[in-house]
């Protein structure tokens, strides 16, 4: 004789029910752990409004000098102010101290290392994620999906940031990063557009007034 299923195997489970956050809806918006970025603008079109955390970055610029850096040092400030270590890995130039400053980020909690060869830059990124750098900004020109993802997992460690600066040759490849933005100037102000963002689709970005912020004289590494 067979006995009637108990109610509550027959009933369907919320799968949100089972697995929280880790269960993402195309028609929502992700719940993503970030970082503001300090532009107001861009915080507004991305998913966790910033930078996100445990997380690769990419930053593709036309030419250095565009404002990719000062895009960084309102989150590079916060991080030193609260006694967490950044680095800089192969920079194309020197950062300018008094900028950094300038910005409120504290030197003493700042490091710069400059390996010639690709290889030992994303290995020494990696090593930095998982001794706990609040960020890593890496320059580099070709990163493979493999590395990407290894800084991906070094990062979701501690936390941590990371932002890979590449010339904007690479903005059609496909890449495993949680956000891609893409900047340049135009008539002299800077540019910048969201190619992909995690959890969501990206928006069109307007930066009013933040462009001022960016359009800062930089020099040596902006």
């Amino acid at each position: 004789m067979e006995s009637a299923l108990p109610t509550r195997l027959i009933e369907r489970p919320d799968p949100r029910t089972l697995l929280g956050t880790k269960v993402w809806r195309a028609h929502e918006q992700a719940q993503i752990k970030a970082e503001p970025t300090g532009f107001a603008a861009l915080d507004r079109v991305l998913p966790g409004g910033g930078w996100p955390l445990g997380a690769v970055s990419e930053v593709l610029h036309a030419r250095p000098g565009v404002g990719e850096l000062s895009l960084a040092l309102p989150l590079l400030a916060r991080l030193t102010q609260a006694q967490r270590p950044i680095a800089f890995v192969a920079p194309p130039m020197l950062p300018y101290a008094p900028r950094l400053v300038g910005a409120g980020v504290k030197l003493s909690h700042v490091l710069v290392v400059e390996p010639a060869q690709a290889q030992d830059r994303l290995w020494c990124s990696e090593q930095l994620l998982r001794a706990a750098a609040g960020a890593v900004l890496l320059w580099i020109d070709k990163a493979d999906t493999q590395w990407l993802r290894r800084l991906q997992l070094a990062a979701e460690e501690n936390e941590g940031c990371v932002l890979v600066y590449r010339p904007d040759r690479f903005a059609a490849e496909s890449t495993p990063s949680a956000l891609r933005l893409r900047m340049w100037r135009e008539q002299g102000a800077p540019q910048v557009q969201v190619l992909k963002c995690r959890g969501m689709t990206p928006k069109p970005l307007d930066l009013g007034d933040d462009a001022d912020a960016l359009s800062a004289p930089q020099r040596r590494a902006a």
